[in-house]
C-alpha cells in the first residue's frame, strides 16, 4: 500500500499542476504544500537519516530562493517558483541539477511552440475557450508549469524513491 502512495502522489502532483497552468496559467498554493507535506510523510515513513533529509531540505531553501529572485525579476511566475522547489526538495540535491536543466529545455521548446501558435489566428472551433484566448495572448507569460512537470516525469524514475518502490514490491 505504502509503494502507491510513492508512485503516485509525486507524479499525480507533477500532472495536476502542469494542466493546472495549462488551463488556467496559475499553480495553486495546495500543490506546493501538497508536495511538502506528502514529502515529509513519506520521507520518515521510509525512514530518511537526517542528513539526508537536511540536505532535501537545503536544496528546497537554495531553489526556492533562486526562483524568488527570478519571480522579483518578473522572469518567472510565483506558482512556478514555489513548484520549483517543492519539486527539488523530492528529487534533492542530485537530481535537481538534471531536472533543472531538462526543464530549461522543454520549457524553450514549449516557448517556442506559443511563440508559433501566438504568431496566428485562433482556429475558430477554439475561439470559444477561454484558456486558448489566454495561451494565445502576447499579455501572457508561458505556462511553464508544462516543462517544469514534464521534467520532473522524466526525473522521478531515477531517484532513490523508486529504488524504494521496488525494494517494496519484492
Amino acid at each position: 500500500m505504502f509503494e502507491y502512495a510513492l508512485v503516485f502522489i509525486f507524479p499525480f502532483m507533477m500532472i495536476f499542476s502542469s494542466f493546472s497552468d495549462l488551463f488556467s496559467m496559475n499553480i495553486s498554493n495546495k500543490v506546493s504544500l501538497i508536495l511538502i507535506a506528502g514529502f515529509v510523510v513519506l520521507a520518515l515513513a521510509i525512514g530518511m537519516d537526517t542528513q539526508t533529509l537536511l540536505m532535501h531540505f537545503a536544496t528546497f531553501a537554495l531553489v526556492l530562493t533562486v526562483g524568488f529572485v527570478l519571480f522579483a525579476l518578473n522572469i518567472i511566475g510565483g506558482g512556478d517558483a514555489k513548484l520549483a522547489a517543492s519539486t527539488a526538495l523530492w528529487l534533492g540535491w542530485a537530481h535537481t541539477g538534471p531536472y533543472i536543466l531538462l526543464a530549461s529545455f522543454i520549457g524553450g521548446l514549449l516557448t517556442l511552440l506559443i511563440l508559433k501558435f501566438r504568431s496566428g489566428l485562433v482556429p475558430e472551433k477554439l475561439n470559444k475557450l477561454e484558456w486558448v484566448l489566454r495561451l494565445h495572448d502576447n499579455k501572457n507569460g508561458a505556462p511553464y508549469g508544462i516543462a517544469l512537470g514534464m521534467a520532473a516525469l522524466f526525473i522521478y524514475p531515477s531517484t532513490p524513491w523508486m529504488e524504494q518502490v521496488i525494494a517494496l514490491t519484492i
